[in-house]
């Protein structure tokens, strides 16, 4: 597959502590859903502000689409791991979508009917575009969380960067949006950052596991012994069913 995302041996550190990625080459195919698995202070952040633009490696190189990460802006969709804002700023569910278009539209006269269009059909396609009028702050956990990729979508972006999408949905939000995720991933790439490692393994073509460094990157399944390595500390993996049963009354 023709990489959307390639990092070649990109290292990155900040001013203060060790270095934040070491050597770290990976690439993302075209049309693939990639898992990034790995403990906190890992590097997994570092690792998407640096393929959205927002870093440059230490070393290394990273392309996104062919380009550089600040040519290639326009192609990505990014959804946060936190919504920071205040939650009672007075802005609607369709005001927030729409800023989706600010990098697509002029910076003069307002938006256009190209630009309403694009927010209302990724208002459609998340199932928010009955609250388009809600304000933001009203919301739920899950229902903001799919307000945040909608206006993502609205660019009507190539790639799609995800950092912890379903931080703080339950188990039923958490199965709907990556349902959402899958049906989105046959048009677009996706890059997914989460810690539920066997949630997203459902989902994805691959998992790549990152410490600092890059530990796995293959599409097979990860085991115990892969897990102590990637958190540093012994793991016992517990099956677990997720439906509720009830007992039948006599």
């Amino acid at each position: 597959m023709k990489p959307a995302i390639e990092l070649k041996d990109v290292s990155f550190a900040y001013d203060i502590g060790p270095p934040a990625l070491e050597h770290v080459s990976l690439a993302v195919g075209e049309g693939e859903f990639l898992g990034l698995v790995g403990p906190n202070g890992g590097g997994k952040s570092t690792l998407l502000k640096l393929v959205l633009g927002l870093l440059r490696p230490s070393s290394g190189e990273v392309r996104v689409a062919g380009g550089t990460p600040q040519e290639s802006r326009k192609v990505i969709g990014y959804v946060p791991q936190y919504a920071r804002f205040a939650r009672d700023f007075p802005i609607s569910v369709e005001e927030t979508v729409l800023m989706g278009r600010l990098g697509t539209t002029p910076l003069m006269g307002g938006y256009r009917a190209a630009d309403r269009e694009a927010a209302r059909l990724a208002m459609a396609e998340t199932e928010v575009l009955d609250l388009r009028q809600r304000p933001l702050g009203t919301l739920s956990g899950g229902q903001l969380q799919r307000v945040l990729v909608a206006r993502a979508l609205a660019c009507d972006p190539r790639i799609l960067i995800l950092d912890e999408p379903t931080a703080n949905i339950d188990m039923r939000g958490e199965t709907e949006i990556f349902d959402l995720f899958k049906a989105l991933n046959q048009r677009m790439t996706l890059v997914v950052v989460s810690h539920d490692i066997g949630f997203i393994s459902r989902y994805v073509t691959r998992v790549a596991c990152l410490n600092r460094t890059l530990l796995c990157h293959q599409p097979v399944p990860i085991g115990p012994e892969m897990i102590e390595k990637l958190y540093g500390m012994p793991v016992q993996l517990i099956p677990h069913d997720t439906t509720c049963k009830t007992e039948a009354k006599p």
